[in-house]
């Protein structure tokens, strides 16, 4: 794991990655960063989860000076449409009710930042998943169980979400819940800091 020069530090306050950080290792600490998350105009999908990853652990650096600094964040598309943190019963509701029946694509950036040389790598994972047909009642017992007001589209795979799922494409379904293992483990790696 990452040697004391350089301590690993998670851009994010979010339990979901922190636990998945904690399957490769348990030697980290985490803040949380304070970015504005809005898209710029006419900022892709991609360009948006890498842009804001990478802003997420550029804002550790001033605080962590010889760190490797993980930053993530992901966005929903369904239909071409953005879905963000729903924030309240109502917004999820229309979330959901969109995503019934549809595909939808989660692009997850991923960012590794040694705060010593300034240099970084990014990466943008895509997984998509493909939503069962909804009803009213289901939608309604799903948010009432599991309250995803502040996950991307409503959803929380690695919970009940999972019921409203009928299929996956994509490489490493980590990425789903916003912090791709799997890159993460090459990224390190390019740092010399192999998790194995």
């Amino acid at each position: 794991m990452p040697t004391t020069a350089h301590a690993l530090v998670l851009a994010s306050s979010s339990p979901f990655r922190q636990e998945l950080l904690s399957r490769l290792t348990t030697n980290f600490i985490s803040f949380s960063p304070d970015i504005d998350e809005t898209a710029r105009q006419g900022e892709s999908h991609n360009d948006l989860a890498g842009r804001l990853a990478l802003q997420k652990a550029q804002a550790g650096a001033p605080i962590y000076r010889n760190h490797l600094i993980i930053g993530s964040d992901q966005v929903a598309v369904c239909r071409e449409q953005r879905l963000g943190k729903p924030g309240n019963a109502v917004n999820a509701r229309a979330q959901l009710t969109m995503m019934s029946g549809q595909r939808v694509t989660f692009y997850t950036g991923l960012c590794l930042l040694n705060s010593t040389t300034g240099q970084h790598q990014l990466r943008i994972e895509e997984y998509r998943v493909h939503f069962r047909s909804l009803s009213a009642t289901q939608i309604s017992n799903y948010l009432a169980r599991e309250t995803p007001y502040g996950c991307a589209g409503s959803f929380q795979s690695e919970a009940l979400g999972i019921a409203l799922c009928q299929g996956f494409e994509g490489r490493d379904p980590t990425a789903l819940i916003g912090l791709p293992l799997m890159a993460l483990v090459e990224m390190l790696e390019q740092e010399s800091s192999p998790v194995i």
